[in-house]
């Protein structure tokens, strides 16, 4: 009898299972060339009258004919287009706080070209915004996106449905022009999933419900508060917080690591509820995973694929326990430093709020919480001869975790990535001068720094998480970190990465008519590639980072963008 693998799973709907075969069935259909984005499929939705078991059976009908042959591309495209619709469970959206000229917007960008432009990226927040259509919330069961109570910001092209950790970068963007209405609702929707599953999800279709994403909604709720002062988004948010923060935790994702001198830390991992081909992607990850004929290893792979997912950061040879193989993917066996630098994050905005309700009970424990989760970093994390806080491999399987784990040196991932400079991003790192400065020298030395920003990693993979690409979220949470350590050096080089940053997005957005989702900052101007889906446009994470650098440095009149 062959082993299976015994984590979690959470199961997903009747209608995104059969949709799962109609996208394979595109995929022989199609020749190679001319194949559909896999997504398109899992996203479509039932259209009324029709019942899924009617449905069902008019397509067994249709692939029974000839089980070696595939249906004929008009066929499939006959049928979805009489039972299915695409892109109808979304309904465009005008924000009831945007307006095309923000008052004390920008007001420090003086060059006029620069001004035009970031008004521009501005006013993409109107194409962004949707509602959910009545019918999902009427018949949810027809449709694999989820109903949610408040207009959404999407980041654009095949991603048509709010993403967890994108929306803190989106909320960024969102303040700069006073837009606090469409930020509360974003926030709002955020917790109603939290309410509904016990964690925010990947993302709002029915899919997604196996695994999350970077926690960061308490930044959000953070964040405007801190512009708002909002008393009453933060006391219903604490409740939904609390309930997240044992999802990230507990279970599965709790670490514990004894180091030298006997002393356990608790840190976190990612870990998907899922150990099959991922529904959005089911033709790459069956593909994939058809290198393993034993059941239990590629029910592990097809978890840890799922995993990465759940980092945000999907596909890196960070996750790969050998970065020319794709199939080492073994992401639940990383304890990572972003994702714990996300909680102690999380630790301290609890704090605040809860001192912000009077809950001083509450907040000491969680003054607490934080201290040995620092305390874990230096121990677990920090290499003093790099200058950088490593990721830590788990010598156990993922799946079959020994606890607590003895720390060894040699566990540290010495790689070098972009997330390894994530902590200076919060004021526990911060606020320490000489730390900062050990950082800044790391950062410098590191190759990292391109043309046009900060370089995910130096491994080039194809990956779209590696080089050459660069991503708005490192960014920005690297340069806001570095500008707030005071540092005068630290300053100098976030101002210095944030405008070459900002000018190859206007270059790329000149050229191309788009914002995109990344950029190759191996290059300037250019917008980045690899990875398994055409390079996306619109977009959300990048406009929000954009707008938020112009906030933060300006741009002087005599100061040129172009190159």
């Amino acid at each position: 009898m062959a082993v299976s693998d015994s984590g979690p799973m959470v199961q997903t709907t009747p209608l995104v299972t059969f949709l799962q075969r109609v996208q394979l069935e595109a995929q022989r259909s199609y020749p190679t060339e001319e194949t559909p984005d896999p997504k398109v499929y899992i996203d479509l939705s039932l259209k009324h009258p029709h019942h899924l078991s009617t449905v069902e059976s008019v397509f067994n009908d249709l692939t029974s004919g000839s089980r070696d042959l595939p249906v004929p591309v008009k066929k499939l495209e006959k049928f979805i287009g009489e039972y299915f619709d695409d892109g109808k469970d979304l309904v465009p959206h005008e924000p009831e706080d945007f307006v095309s000229h923000p008052l004390e917007f920008l007001l420090n960008v003086e060059n006029d070209q620069v001004r035009e432009w970031a008004r521009e990226v501005y006013c993409l927040w109107k194409t962004l915004c949707y509602r959910v259509s009545d019918s999902v919330r009427e018949s949810p069961d027809r449709h694999t996106l989820l109903p949610l109570p408040e207009p959404v910001i999407i980041p654009g092209s095949r991603f048509k449905e709010v993403y967890y950790w994108d929306s803190y970068w989106v909320i960024k963007g969102l303040l700069t022009g006073k837009m606090f209405t469409t930020a509360k609702g974003i926030v709002t929707n955020l917790m109603s999933l939290v309410e509904t599953y016990g964690y925010v999800l990947n993302g709002a279709r029915a899919y997604y419900t196996n695994r999350s994403q970077p926690p960061l909604l308490s930044s959000m709720v953070y964040e405007i508060y801190n512009v708002t002062k909002d008393e009453e988004l933060v006391r219903k948010a604490i409740p939904v917080l609390l309930k997240e923060y044992e999802f990230w935790n507990s279970g599965k994702h709790k670490v514990v690591i004894r180091d030298a001198s006997g002393h356990d830390h608790m840190l976190s991992r990612y870990y998907a509820m899922w150990n099959m081909p991922r529904p959005e992607s089911y033709v790459f990850d069956q593909e994939s995973a058809s290198a393993f004929s034993n059941t239990l290893e590629k029910q592990r792979f097809l978890r840890d694929i799922a995993t990465a997912a759940e980092t945000g950061c999907d596909f890196s040879t960070r996750w790969m326990r050998d970065p020319n193989n794709f199939t080492t993917m073994a992401t639940t066996s990383v304890v990572p430093v972003d994702l714990n630098v996300f909680l102690l994050k999380m630790e301290r905005d609890i704090t605040f709020m809860m001192e912000i309700c009077g809950d001083i009970e509450g907040s000491e424990r969680f003054v607490k919480a934080s201290e040995a989760r620092k305390k874990a970093f230096e121990t677990v994390f920090w290499n003093e001869k790099a200058g950088q806080w490593l990721d830590y491999w788990l010598s156990s399987n993922g799946d079959r975790l020994q606890e607590p784990e003895t720390w060894k040196a040699e566990n540290q991932n010495t790689n070098v990535f972009a997330s390894n400079f994530a902590p200076i991003w919060i004021s526990s790192f911060n606020s320490d001068e000489n730390l900062v400065k050990k950082v800044v020298k790391a950062l410098e030395d590191s190759g990292l720094i391109a043309p046009a920003g900060i370089l995910t990693s130096l491994t080039n993979s194809g990956q779209q998480w590696d080089y050459p690409n660069g991503w708005a979220p490192q960014q920005e949470m690297i340069v806001t970190g570095l500008v707030r350590s005071g540092v005068k050096e630290a300053e100098e080089i976030a101002e210095e990465i944030a405008r070459r940053w900002i000018r190859s997005s206007y270059s790329v957005h000149k050229t191309s008519g788009s914002i995109h989702e990344k950029l190759n900052v191996a290059a300037f101007g250019e917008y980045g590639g690899g990875g398994e889906y055409k390079p996306q446009t619109g977009f959300g994470w990048s406009n929000g980072v954009i707008l938020a650098f112009l906030e933060e440095f300006g741009w002087p009149s005599d100061l040129s963008i172009e190159p």
